[in-house]
């Protein structure tokens, strides 16, 4: 199969996949939610606010508020999210509120991407928090034990090796599938015992690959 045929897969839920992985459920839901108001008379546009919205609303539905938040445990901030050791100590989660994106649902996809290309450092959605009025989704991730310092060089030939070659600064293009992935300083890259670990992801889906999907 086609990179990209596999990719639109994932991210339509496609397989059997949707209902079983919290962040396609999330993404399928605010996608019917999007085709919902396009079929409707009082609007043709579906507002990140309106996302929002709706992402409230499910997640009041069906519980899924993070009621373990702790301020003492905090990390580190970042200018998408803010990170905090979790009670099981061998991962962290993150709290995010897509602010990199234009949509909830792009953040979404970003998610499902980060985790086909970089399993090892999976993001599990394990709830939202509502805090002064702003959502952030709460993810958890393995907690990654920097060794030795990341060469870039080396997350170039691998990300080379993968498909994604370097635009500019930190930032690669994947034109097999369509894809952009951004902002891999050597902060967002670890390498632990001559493995590098990629914690921070920030993908963006291109034209090529909506106009592919639909």
């Amino acid at each position: 199969m086609h990179l990209r045929d596999e990719l639109q897969n994932l991210i339509s839920g496609v397989g059997g996949h949707a209902g079983k992985d919290p962040v396609q459920t999330a993404a399928y839901y605010l996608r019917k939610s999007k085709e919902t108001s396009r079929k409707s008379e009082e609007s043709e546009l579906f507002s990140k606010e309106q996302e929002e919205k709706e992402l409230i609303t499910w997640v009041d539905s069906n519980n899924l508020w993070f009621r373990d938040h702790d301020e003492s445990r905090f990390i580190a901030r970042g200018a998408e999210q803010r990170v905090y050791l979790h009670n099981d100590e061998r991962f962290v989660y993150k709290l995010n509120d897509s602010i990199f994106y234009e949509y909830w649902l792009d953040y979404f996809h970003s998610l499902l991407l980060h985790n086909f290309f970089f399993p090892a450092t999976r993001y599990d959605l394990i709830g939202f928090l509502l805090e002064n009025g702003i959502l952030y989704a709460v993810v958890k991730q393995p907690y990654i034990e920097i060794t030795e310092a990341t060469d870039t060089t080396r997350v170039n030939s691998f990300l080379n090796e993968n498909g994604f070659l370097l635009k500019k600064n930190n930032d690669y293009f994947n034109a097999q599938a369509g894809i952009i992935l951004e902002d891999l300083h050597d902060e967002n890259v670890l390498t632990r015992n001559g493995f590098l670990f990629f914690i921070d992801t920030v993908f963006y889906l291109t034209d090529k690959f909506t106009n592919a999907a639909e």
